[in-house]
C-alpha cells in the first residue's frame, strides 16, 4: 500500500542529459496533446448525461477491461509497490499479490451487483434500496474524503518528478509543474467525461504494461533468463541476506508486527476494490455478461503487471543494490526507474534511451490518468448525488454543466493543497485512502448489496462510523510520527503502533452497520427486507436495468 513519495527527488539517478530531456519533453508533449485531443473528440454532447457518466457502455469488454485496469493501477502500484519489493523483498511481493487479489474480490463479489444496482455513482447503488438525500450526500462526502488524499499524493509526485526530469531546481518552477499538470487533469475529466478518461486509461495501460514487459525481459536477460539467479542476486545485494526472501523485513517478526502485516494486506484487499474511481467503471458495462468479461480482462492485465513490477523491483536491488535504492528515496519510490536504467547496463544505446523515455512517459501518464479518473468520480458524485438530487427532475444540460463545474471545484483545491504538501512524506495519505475504502465503503457495499434487513440508519452508521474511526486512529499510527520516514519524523505521538488503522477500523465499520440496523428496530428491518426482496432480482441477477 506504499504510495508515491510526496517529494520524489531522485539523487540515485544521474541527471538527464540535454538530449534525453528534449526527448522526454517531446514525448510527453505529444502524449499530452493527443490525449487532450481524444477527450475533445470523444467528449459528450452538452445534454447527454449517459454519455458523460458512462460513455453509453460503448466500450468492448477488452477496452473496458483495459480502462478498469488503468484506473486500478496508480502510482501507488508502480512506484510504491515496486519500492517495497526492492527494499523488503518477500513482503513487497505479498503486497503486490494483495493488489491483484483486491481486483479479484471486486470481480467475483461486487462487480455485477454494483453494475445492476447503480447507474452513475456509488450513491446510486446505495440509494437503490435505501433512498434518501442524506444517503447520497454522505456517500459523496465519503467519496471525496477517500479520493482526495490519493489525488494529493499523485499530483505532488507528478510535479516533483517532472521537475527532476527537466532539471528544474527552483521551488517556484516545481510548483508551476504541479499547477500545470493539475490543470491538464481537470481538463481530461471535465471535457472527456467517462469515455474520454477511459481512452486515456487504455493508452496509459498499454504504454505502461508494454514498456514494463520489455524492461522485465531485459532484467531477466541480465541473469540468463533464470528467475532464481535474479532472486539470489537481489538477496545478496539487499544487505539482509536470506531474510530478504522471507517475511519480516517490512513489518518485523513479533506478534504485533504479524498483526500489522495482516491488517495492512486486508486493508489493501478491501480498500483497493471499493474506491469510487474503480467501482464507477462497473456502470460503463452494458450488461452483466459484459461486466464479467471486462473484469476478466482487467484482472489478467493487473496480474501481468504485478509480475512485471516484481521482476523490475528485484532487478533494481540485484543490479543497483539496496543502498542505491534507499539513497534515491528512503521509501524506494524510484526503484522502478532505477531497475529500468540498471537493466540497460553501462552502454546505453539510442533504442534503450527511447525505451527509458517511454517508461518515464508511461509513469507520467499513469499519474495524470489516475488523478483525472479520481476527479471525475468526485465530480460525478458531487453533481449527481448532491446537486441533481435536490430537485425532482433536473434538466440534463444543467446537470452536465454542474458535473463539469464540479470537476473544477474538486481539482482546484486539490492543486492548491498539493503545492502545500509536496515536500512532505505523503505515504500516510495513501494509507488513509485505502483505510477509508476498507472501513467505510466496503462494509456499506457488502451490507447494502447483500443484507436484506440493512436499514438506512445502519448505512449511515457504517459510512460515518467507519470513516470517523479511521480519521481518529490515523494520527496515532507509525506512518505519521515516530520514525525517520514518517510524516513528522522529529515528533513522536505514536499511540497506535500499526501501519494502518485496519485492525480496528474494518471490524468497526461492519459493527457500526450491524448496530445501526439493530437499533433501527425490528419493524424497520422487516420493511427493508420486503423492499430488498422487491429489487433483489435486479441487484443480484441483473433482471432489469433501471435508472435512479
Amino acid at each position: 500500500m506504499s504510495g508515491a513519495a510526496g517529494s520524489p527527488a531522485v539523487p540515485g539517478l544521474t541527471a538527464f542529459s540535454d538530449s534525453a530531456q528534449a526527448m522526454f519533453l517531446v514525448a510527453f508533449s505529444t502524449v499530452a496533446t493527443l490525449t487532450l485531443l481524444l477527450c475533445v473528440m470523444t467528449g459528450p454532447d452538452r445534454d447527454d448525461l449517459d454519455e458523460f457518466y458512462t460513455g453509453y457502455g460503448s466500450l468492448s469488454p477488452l477496452r473496458n477491461g483495459l480502462a478498469i485496469a488503468g484506473d486500478y493501477i496508480s502510482a501507488a502500484t508502480v512506484l510504491g509497490t515496486g519500492g517495497v519489493i526492492a527494499l523488503c523483498g518477500y513482503d513487497g511481493v505479498v503486497l503486490a499479490l494483495s493488489t491483484a487479489l483486491s481486483l479479484m474480490l471486486l470481480m467475483f463479489l461486487l462487480a455485477e451487483p454494483l453494475r445492476n444496482a447503480g447507474r452513475f455513482t456509488m450513491g446510486d447503488a446505495l440509494a437503490r434500496r435505501l433512498p434518501g438525500r442524506c444517503v447520497r450526500i454522505t456517500a459523496c462526502a465519503v467519496t471525496i474524503t477517500a479520493l482526495l488524499p490519493l489525488m494529493l499524493v499523485q499530483l505532488a509526485a507528478t510535479g516533483q518528478l517532472m521537475a527532476f526530469v527537466l532539471g528544474f531546481g527552483s521551488e517556484s518552477l516545481k510548483t508551476g509543474c504541479v499547477v500545470g499538470l493539475g490543470a491538464l487533469m481537470i481538463a481530461y475529466a471535465a471535457i472527456g467525461g467517462m469515455k474520454g478518461t477511459a481512452l486515456i486509461q487504455i493508452l496509459k495501460i498499454v504504454m505502461l504494461v508494454g514498456s514494463g514487459i520489455v524492461v522485465a525481459v531485459l532484467v531477466l536477460r541480465r541473469f540468463d533468463w533464470d528467475p532464481g539467479a535474479l532472486f539470489t542476486a537481489a538477496a545478496r545485494r539487499s544487505d539482509a541476506g536470506p531474510a530478504f526472501l522471507r517475511s519480516g523485513l517490512q513489518f518485523g517478526t513479533g506478534a504485533t508486527a504479524r498483526l500489522d502485516m495482516i491488517a495492512s494486506e486486508l486493508t489493501v484487499v478491501l480498500g483497493g476494490a471499493c474506491l469510487p474511481h474503480v467501482t464507477m467503471r462497473m456502470y460503463t458495462a452494458s450488461s452483466a455478461r459484459q461486466v464479467r468479461r471486462s473484469m476478466s480482462w482487467a484482472v489478467s492485465i493487473v496480474a501481468l503487471f504485478v509480475l512485471v513490477v516484481t521482476v523490475v523491483g528485484f532487478g533494481a536491488t540485484a543490479l543497483a543494490g539496496r543502498a542505491a535504492v534507499s539513497a534515491a528515496d528512503p521509501q524506494g519510490n524510484t526503484a522502478y526507474l532505477l531497475g529500468t536504467r540498471a537493466a540497460f547496463g553501462t552502454d546505453v544505446s539510442t533504442a534503450e534511451t527511447l525505451l527509458f523515455t517511454m517508461v518515464i512517459t508511461a509513469i507520467f501518464l499513469t499519474l495524470l490518468a489516475s488523478v483525472a479518473g479520481m476527479i471525475l468520480a468526485c465530480a460525478n458524485s458531487l453533481a449527481h448525488d448532491v446537486f441533481a438530487a435536490r430537485v425532482q427532475e433536473m434538466p440534463a444540460r444543467r446537470e452536465m454543466t454542474l458535473a463539469r463545474v464540479s470537476a473544477l471545484a474538486t481539482g482546484v483545491p486539490t492543486i492548491l493543497l498539493a503545492t502545500l504538501v509536496q515536500h512532505h512524506s505523503l505515504q500516510p495519505l495513501v494509507t488513509l485512502s485505502f483505510c477509508l475504502g476498507a472501513s467505510a465503503l466496503a462494509p456499506a457495499l457488502v451490507y447494502g448489496l447483500f443484507w436484506r434487513r440493512y436499514t438506512r440508519t445502519g448505512l449511515m452508521s457504517t459510512l460515518l462510523g467507519g470513516s470517523l474511526t479511521v480519521l481518529l486512529l490515523m494520527p496515532g499510527t507509525n506512518l505519521v510520527s515516530g520514525s525517520p520516514v514518517s510524516a513528522f519524523p522529529h515528533a513522536d505521538f505514536n499511540w497506535f503502533p500499526f501501519t494502518t488503522t485496519g485492525l480496528v477500523s474494518i471490524p468497526a465499520g461492519f459493527f457500526f452497520g450491524w448496530l445501526g440496523t439493530v437499533l433501527s428496530g425490528h419493524g424497520k428491518a422487516e420493511r427493508q427486507r420486503r423492499q430488498y426482496e422487491a429489487v433483489e432480482g435486479w441487484i443480484l441477477a441483473g433482471a432489469v436495468r433501471r435508472g435512479n
